[in-house]
């Protein structure tokens, strides 16, 4: 009799002991798995790298807690469900800053635009009021292919925004406008200086 309640005690510790051992976490490793594809998907690794960068290593650390976890006699995998649920709202925290940014590049290369015409047609202006001289002409004729170029820039960047190349098209604009702004600089320059003689 008394074999069999130690027996039986037994086989209770070890239910309660085997009952107490938690499965791997796999339904929320991969949801977050997923969460990281679909925010890398939204393009948040090339419009928010710091962001993305920090979900990633959390992922990690979630995957190294996991593996932590199961090197031990009686895995606990509390912690890394927890990080793992801090994962997935970085996931969407990181998917709305993406968004943010791509409307904030698209606002921003689109103002560029309209500054790089006007700056375009002030240019031109100038050019009409520059100095002719045998040296002036060259430099007129170096600065009237530069602003072709702009012109040209403008058309092709909104062809890149027009297909959603929002980095593409913003690089291209700043370098637009950094030129057109340096051509007017120049223009004003040598007109200040005809202005002297």
């Amino acid at each position: 009799m008394k074999s069999k309640l130690i027996i039986a005690v037994a086989a209770m510790g070890l239910t309660v002991l085997f009952s107490s051992c938690q499965k791997v976490p796999q339904t929320e490793i991969d949801a977050a798995t997923a969460a990281i594809q679909e925010v890398k998907d939204a393009g948040a690794d090339m419009y928010v790298p710091e962001a993305y960068q920090a979900l990633v290593d959390s992922m990690k650390s979630a995957n190294e807690k996991v593996e932590v976890a199961k090197a031990k006699w009686f895995p606990s995998y509390t912690k890394a469900k927890a990080t793992l649920a801090v994962v997935s709202q970085m996931a969407v925290d990181t998917k709305a800053k993406s968004e943010a940014r791509k409307v904030e590049l698209k606002a921003e290369t689109e103002a560029a635009i309209v500054e790089v015409k006007a700056l375009v047609e002030e240019n031109k202006g100038l050019i009409a009021k520059a100095p002719r001289g045998k040296e002036g002409r060259e430099a007129l004729e170096a600065i009237k292919a530069d602003l072709a170029v702009a012109e040209t820039t403008v058309t092709e960047v909104e062809g890149l925004l027009a297909n959603g190349d929002l980095l593409g098209s913003n690089s291209k604009i700043k370098a637009a406008k950094e030129k057109a702004t340096s051509i007017k600089a120049e223009l004003e320059e040598a007109i200040a200086k005809k202005g002297k003689k």
